[in-house]
């Protein structure tokens, strides 16, 4: 029978993660490699993004059915997570997702980091066979993980020099609603809000027309931004469907720098405030 192959590069990332997981635990059960037919890649749906989450997506090519206990993500890149429950039987599949949650990235107030090697660490039983520890290795450099390691780590380096949040007067002017995004000193620096954008539900508009939007100076301790919000979309669909209603996207900058995306997310008693003053306006209740 043909064994799976794992490529040079690849295979130098399975022995990392080995090496890691024998200095951890001197006792731990060895890990074979995946079994024939069985691969393993990274996908994100939309619903994911909110709840820091990604899907294990599993390719079968045989007729073997394998069993997953559990999955973990292991990369330097990312925070590792303990072994996540998936209680899944694989059949033959060009893919089936496993959903798991993924640390926080391991950002560095120096810049943006290279996306390291990562595999998926597994507890698997093929056919009738006893339960096992499985290293599958994900294909190097994988597009997922290196998109949200350099979101993750570039709304960091903005946050060291300071929070941006919404603030917290917020009234309705006709069929809009007011408010700020308001900055707080929390480094150094010269932070610079260029946009902030829309939602799938809320559209926004600023309160100057100037750009960048408002600075705040190396000597300031607060500042803020007027903005106004209105809904993008009436329809009772998307108000079903609102995974990503209250991830603004913030552009922002430090000391003149690059710009940099920070998703800023109003607290839970306003978006209850927001949602009741869209379907207000969208003449849908309330």
């Amino acid at each position: 029978m043909k064994r799976f192959r794992v490529p040079l590069a690849l295979s130098a990332a399975v022995a990392v993660a080995l090496a890691g997981c024998g200095a951890a635990d001197k006792g731990a059960e060895p890990a074979a490699p995946p079994p024939d037919g069985v691969s393993v890649s990274l996908a994100q749906w939309r619903s994911d993004e909110p709840v820091h989450a990604l899907q294990i997506a599993v390719r079968n090519t045989t007729t073997t059915p394998v069993y997953f206990a559990d999955v973990q993500l292991v990369t330097a890149s990312f925070k590792t997570l303990p072994p996540q429950s998936a209680d899944a039987t694989i059949r033959r599949t060009e893919r089936t997702d496993l959903p798991i949650t993924y640390g926080e990235a391991n950002c560095s107030p120096s810049g943006l980091p290279q996306a390291q090697p990562a595999t998926v660490v597994a507890r698997v039983r093929t056919g009738d066979g006893p339960l096992r520890k499985v290293v599958f290795p994900v294909p190097h450099p994988d597009p997922l993980l290196s998109r949200l390691l350099r979101d993750e780590c570039s709304a960091f380096l903005v946050k060291q020099a300071a929070t941006l949040s919404f603030g917290p007067d917020w009234k309705q002017d006709g069929e809009v609603m007011r408010g700020s995004l308001v900055l707080t000193r929390r480094g150094t620096g010269a932070v610079s809000v260029a946009s902030v954008e829309g939602t799938t539900h809320y559209m926004v508009t600023p309160g100057v027309k100037r750009r960048p939007l408002v600075t705040l100076e190396a000597g300031e301790q607060r500042a803020e931004a007027p903005i106004a919000l209105s809904p993008g979309r009436c329809d009772p669909h998307a108000f079903a469907e609102a995974k990503k209603a209250f991830l603004f996207p913030v552009r922002a900058s430090v000391d003149g720098g690059e710009e940099r995306v920070v998703i800023v997310e109003p607290p839970k008693p306003l978006q209850e405030r927001l949602i009741d003053y869209a379907l207000r306006i969208c003449g849908l209740g309330g």
